[in-house]
């Protein structure tokens, strides 16, 4: 795939919705340990992004990137821990690398002038968190052109 310069969109969501049918029904532990190999196409020089798949899987960006980092199902099962990947990492591919895949790594994916400014803001900072608790790290809100947007409370 890298010396096609093809990229690769990675359902990330799988390993934890997913993982335990996987691993005890449909394709066996040999081939679950294998699925949404981030860390190989990091390895081989593949670009990735990783995906919800929504609404197959809720869209919840942190929690895709967490599955990418932890590869836990959800009964605790680590899927492939030599796919796991660091938590700057998987931020990295739910926003630049997600953008590049989209092909609109100039409009958005980082935040710099002549781009648009939306984007989350977390009241924790995600990589000083602990990885298993990436997930639950609380959006304060977002910005959009550059307008704040806290988020709706119940």
């Amino acid at each position: 795939m890298a010396a096609l310069g093809l990229c690769v969109n990675l359902f990330s969501n799988h390993l934890y919705y997913y993982g335990d049918q996987h691993y005890e029904v449909t394709v066996g532990p040999e081939r679950a340990e294998r699925m949404n190999a981030c860390a190989s196409a990091k390895r081989a020089g593949v670009p990735f992004s990783v995906h919800s798949d929504a609404p197959v899987t809720p869209l919840a960006p942190l929690h895709t990137a967490w599955s990418a980092v932890n590869r836990v199902t959800a009964s605790d099962r680590v899927l492939g821990e030599d796919e796991r990947i660091s938590v700057d990492e998987a931020l990295r591919t739910i926003t630049v690398d997600a953008a590049y895949l989209l092909g609109m790594d100039d409009e958005v994916g980082t935040i710099e002038a002549g781009k648009r400014a939306d984007f989350a803001v977390l009241e924790d900072d995600p990589t000083a968190v602990d990885p298993a608790a990436l997930r639950d790290v609380p959006v304060w809100g977002t910005v959009m052109g550059g307008e704040p947007f806290p988020a709706a409370t119940e």
